[in-house]
């Protein structure tokens, strides 16, 4: 499973793609109280139904708050810095082996491997990102596509729950994907130079051809 539907066509499947980050995120935390870090989830998500605008943001909620509600509850088993090393890793390393390959896969296949990437990303800004996120395209061509985000749900939801220090962690799963790049491979190159959650202004996806 990954959290996208890597493949010619994007087929967005948000239900099954979160259910599938939940569980890998818990199974990845069964050594702690996952009973707890459940119940806490579901309070969480009930009382920040109101930060739902869209379908996407009713699953985007409910992966942003696994982060919040294991967090409150392995702080004071492992205290500050541990409870956000156990929250990275068992939100970043259960799915990355299959997201790394299923892009990889992806790009090995597509006949213009940055358009194909291009396509992707623009689907995932109305499929998987909706109205929580802004994005502006400051360069859109056939050789460079810019994709700044001014405004990130994720943020929004962390710091609305006092808990903007695990902001980096949802930077990081992107790591999966962007790491199965390969700009000698795929004639194209990747950079995010920051991110709003490592305090930027904004999270900058830029994507440009090599030839």
């Amino acid at each position: 499973m990954t959290t996208d539907h890597f493949n010619d066509a994007y087929v967005p499947d948000a239900e099954a793609d979160t259910a599938a980050v939940v569980e890998g995120f818990f199974d990845h935390l069964s050594a702690y109280d996952v009973p707890a870090m459940r119940a806490r989830h579901e309070e969480l998500i009930a009382g920040n139904g109101h930060l739902v605008v869209d379908e996407p943001a009713r699953h985007n909620l409910r992966m942003t708050l696994l982060l919040v509600a294991a967090h409150e509850v392995l702080t004071p088993v492992l205290g500050a810095g541990g409870a956000v090393e156990a929250v990275r890793a068992a939100f970043v390393e259960p799915l990355a082996p299959a997201v790394r390959a299923a892009t990889a896969a992806m790009l090995d296949a597509a006949p213009d491997p940055y358009r194909a990437m291009v396509e992707l990303v623009r689907a995932r800004e109305v499929d998987a990102f909706g109205a929580g996120f802004a994005f502006e395209h400051p360069v859109d061509d056939d050789s460079r596509f810019e994709a700044d985000v001014r405004r990130c749900f994720y943020y929004d939801v962390l710091m609305a729950n006092g808990a903007s220090e695990l902001a980096p962690v949802m930077c990081e799963f992107d790591r999966s994907w962007i790491d199965a790049i390969e700009p000698g491979r795929h004639g194209f190159r990747f950079e995010r130079v920051t991110t709003i959650g490592t305090g930027g202004s904004h999270c900058p996806f830029h994507f440009g051809r090599t030839g």
